[in-house]
């Protein structure tokens, strides 16, 4: 037989109470019995748990032949315990003052208190002189005026962006008015004068807000010559301003019109700010777009969208279909649709793209619906059509909704265009 197992791992050795032949002591109850199954050489490393446990050890054999505790039957009891003492008797315990100090940490009554900060009033006083003389004080530099004020700094770090401002017509001075007309209906003449639409002023008129020299109008059946003793809810009408005429960019989706018994939108609803009271010259279909002219006075709003006035009108068309440069040259004489003659017009063909062709179109008619129809009637369905000209005044690079003043020699030639065709022989 070999002999007995030295402890290893740190183990306690067996009891001396064993036998001396070198077999183990018996297990306590509740532990199984017998040699062991693990008989390793001396000088072995110790086994770890798992290996324990697989050799047949268990903790509670290890625990039973290691500890030298006596049995759970020979422990006292919690009831053979002395009796713990009731919290009224315990001992109090000591006061902060009366707890031992920490090494190297002064006592906190020991601390030196914060310097008392002096009262205001205990303080030095301002030294009284004598009452200063304000006439002796330097006279105060002149402010800036507005208009020599620098201009503000760009934008910058920590300075906010300026804001967009919103596009606005640029107006000159105020332009001279003048009381005196020739005979005419007086709703004609104050719709001249820029108080509203002759339907407006026979409205107003039924209104009685309209007087003549203090005596209150009661029917539009009145011509006048002078705008001078004329008032409107009591205020004297300043007088017909010289004819103004504007251009501007239409967009697709509006109507030409001031205002629609339908709800759709109109030109009014995106004129930018800073027109006068306009009327627009001529009409754009809603799907149309391009140049619109705008102007104040409405005997030139009249005589520019008469056909008679022979005023020719530009468009660039991009229709669906195929067409000959041929067919296109026949509308140069004119042709009735419909039983609607329309006169002379030029159409050439720009360029090609698949199965759309863009053509330049030049009418000075200007009838209703008169370049689709025309286009249609030579196989053409207009897909886009776009105004770039109207007489000398041409759309150029105007963005979208936006307007601006034409010059006054613009005008003056658009005039002179006017006279050279009531004097044309028919």
């Amino acid at each position: 037989m070999r002999p007995p197992r030295k402890p290893t791992g740190g183990k306690r050795p067996a009891s001396p109470s064993g036998p001396s032949t070198g077999q183990r002591a018996p297990a306590r109850s509740g532990t199984r019995s017998g040699p062991r199954t693990d008989q390793r050489p001396p000088g072995a490393p110790p086994l770890s748990r798992r290996d324990q446990r697989a050799a047949g050890w268990s903790d509670r054999r290890e625990r039973a032949e290691t500890d030298e505790r006596p049995p759970r039957g020979d422990r006292p009891q919690r009831d053979d315990r002395s009796p713990r003492p009731a919290r009224s008797e315990r001992p109090a315990r000591a006061e902060r003052s009366e707890r031992p100090q920490r090494s190297g940490r002064p006592d906190r009554t020991e601390r030196p208190q914060r310097a008392e900060r002096p009262d205001r009033a205990d303080g030095p006083q301002r030294s009284e002189g004598p009452p200063r003389d304000l006439r002796d004080r330097p006279a105060r530099t002149e402010r800036p005026q507005r208009g020599e004020r620098p201009a503000r700094a760009a934008s910058g770090p920590g300075k906010p962006a300026p804001r967009a401002e919103q596009p606005r017509v640029k107006r000159g001075p105020a332009p001279v008015r003048q009381t005196e007309v020739a005979a005419q209906r007086i709703a004609k003449a104050l719709a001249r004068a820029g108080v509203g639409s002759r339907r407006d002023i026979e409205r107003m008129i039924a209104e009685g807000r309209i007087a003549i020299d203090g005596e209150v109008l009661t029917s539009p059946a009145l011509n006048i010559t002078s705008l001078a003793n004329v008032t409107v809810d009591g205020e004297p009408v300043a007088g017909i301003a010289p004819a103004k005429l504007y251009r501007f960019h239409k967009p697709a989706g509006f109507l030409t019109a001031a205002r629609d018994p339908a709800g759709r939108p109109t030109i009014m609803d995106i004129l930018p700010p800073g027109l006068p009271r306009v009327f627009p010259v001529g009409r754009l279909d809603m799907n149309t777009e391009g140049l619109l002219l705008l102007t104040t006075d409405g005997e030139l709003k009249r005589a520019l969208e008469l056909p008679s006035s022979g005023v020719p009108r530009v468009y660039r068309v991009r229709a669906f279909g195929e067409v000959t440069q041929a067919a296109l040259e026949s509308l140069a004489d004119g042709v009735t649709i419909d039983g609607v003659h329309y006169g002379s017009i030029l159409a050439d063909i720009e360029r090609k793209t698949g199965h759309n062709l863009w053509l330049i179109v030049t009418i000075r008619e200007g009838k209703n619906r008169e370049v689709r129809r025309v286009l249609e009637h030579v196989g053409l369905q207009v897909n886009r059509l776009i105004r770039v000209a109207y007489g000398p005044i041409g759309l150029d690079d105007l963005p979208p909704r936006m307007a601006d003043e034409i010059p006054d020699s613009d005008v003056a030639l658009l005039k002179a265009m006017l006279k050279a065709t009531k004097t044309e022989p028919r």
